[in-house]
């Protein structure tokens, strides 16, 4: 991909990543791609707010290129200090080495720490500005939104807000605007991205949004730095990310389950009917097929969580208990849940999920359902009413 004009003096120079499929040592399966936001700023003075992925430095360099020497660059601007969007700075410190450099208190020692380039960092603080000519930046710290270095750039006079991690996705396109996209699968994204990267820091989400629009800041652009940018409707997302931070729910299921030989199996198809028969949304996974990812978005709007677990050496399988581990990291909160198993020569699954899942922001709403060896006929109807009964906890 090439550069690309957003506006008037305003460039996006990142890179598309088509074919990753894994982030953050592999907890998130980026099934969609995912981009590496850089943009470019060309005023009297030129800018670059962030970097890309260290092996996407040459396209970075060659996309810079298009639009002005790299050399030429006045300014970096470092919104985070992860590597995919700070893995670059080597490279551009020896195209422009006489760039200054901007960012955080947080994001200094993180960028000292992981590359040790002596950089000699100007700190900046939330109401900041740096002047461009024409054009001025101003910075907002975003602690936890979502590393503790994290901070936005405002671009005031186009209304351009770079909030790096904040309201991405993973979405490899050759598009490069919300409008030019499906907003299906756009979405989807952007909500497995804040289920999977945001969730456990929903309460810092909503008091930094709320400080946001206090400052009135005009927002006819989020650029952030991984997927597309929103140019269309750009409160839209901003409007989503308050609904996913309050944890706002429906009334839906997500049966959550890891199976030996089916019999759990057989069990979680029984109380899916339960829970259907009552007019509760549902969807079920395995979590040894299916990857978190796709079943912790699924969760974001649930109100219901089921877990189930074939007993294995008297604990629940391996699968199941680093998923619960992964959930429980999110902190949810205002979720029922309730846990099911089968076992052949001795129990103790679901005793272990309940003594696992009880967290401040999951209750366990009644007693779990514990069946020796294959269901019978009767037992699954048992299973059919263990998720109706928990059905009508979920008003």
């Amino acid at each position: 991909m090439s550069a690309v004009k957003l506006l008037p003096g305003v460039y996006w120079v990142g890179v598309v990543d088509w074919n990753v499929r894994a982030f953050h040592g592999h907890t998130y399966i980026t099934r969609r791609g995912s981009t590496y936001n850089s943009y470019l700023i060309v005023d009297e003075k030129i800018a670059l707010v962030d970097t890309v992925y260290a092996p996407f430095s040459d396209q970075l360099l060659r996309n810079i290129s298009e639009v002005v020497p790299p050399e030429k660059i006045d300014y970096i601007i470092s919104n985070h200090g992860e590597t995919d969007h700070s893995g670059s700075l080597p490279a551009l410190k020896k195209a422009c080495p006489n760039a200054k450099h901007f960012g955080s208190a947080k994001v200094k020692e993180t960028l000292e720490k992981m590359y040790y380039l002596g950089l000699d960092l100007q700190v900046v603080k939330s109401g900041d500005k740096l002047s461009l000519g024409k054009k001025t930046l101003s910075f907002i710290e975003a602690p936890m939104l979502h590393w503790p270095d994290s901070m936005f750039t405002y671009l005031i006079e186009d209304g351009v807000l770079m909030p790096n991690d904040a309201f991405g996705q993973h979405f490899a396109s050759s598009a490069r605007f919300d409008d030019e996209v499906d907003g299906s699968p756009l979405f989807e994204e952007a909500e497995a991205y804040y289920a999977n990267i945001l969730w456990p820091f929903s309460p810092m989400v909503l008091k930094k949004i709320d400080e946001i629009v206090k400052m009135k800041l005009p927002l006819k652009m989020i650029a952030p730095s991984h997927g597309i940018i929103w140019r269309k409707d750009p409160m839209k997302i901003v409007n989503s990310y308050v609904e996913w931070a309050k944890q706002t729910t429906r009334r839906k299921a997500v049966i959550a389950y890891e199976t030996m030989w089916k019999s759990t199996e057989k069990m979680a198809y029984s109380i899916v009917d339960g829970l259907v028969s009552e007019g509760v949304e549902v969807k079920m996974y395995d979590v040894a097929e299916t990857d978190n990812t796709e079943i912790i978005r699924e969760m974001l709007y649930a109100r219901g969580y089921l877990f189930g677990s074939s007993t294995h050496d008297n604990n629940m399988l391996p699968n199941l208990a680093m998923f619960l581990e992964f959930l429980k990291g999110l902190k949810p909160s205002g979720r029922k849940a309730a846990a099911f198993g089968s076992f052949g020569w001795a129990g103790g699954a679901v005793k272990e999920m309940e003594n696992f899942i009880t967290s401040p922001g999951i209750e366990i709403v009644q007693p779990g359902i514990s069946l020796k060896f294959a269901p019978s006929p009767e037992e699954l109807k048992q299973c059919f009413e263990f998720g109706k009964e928990f059905a009508k906890k979920l008003f």
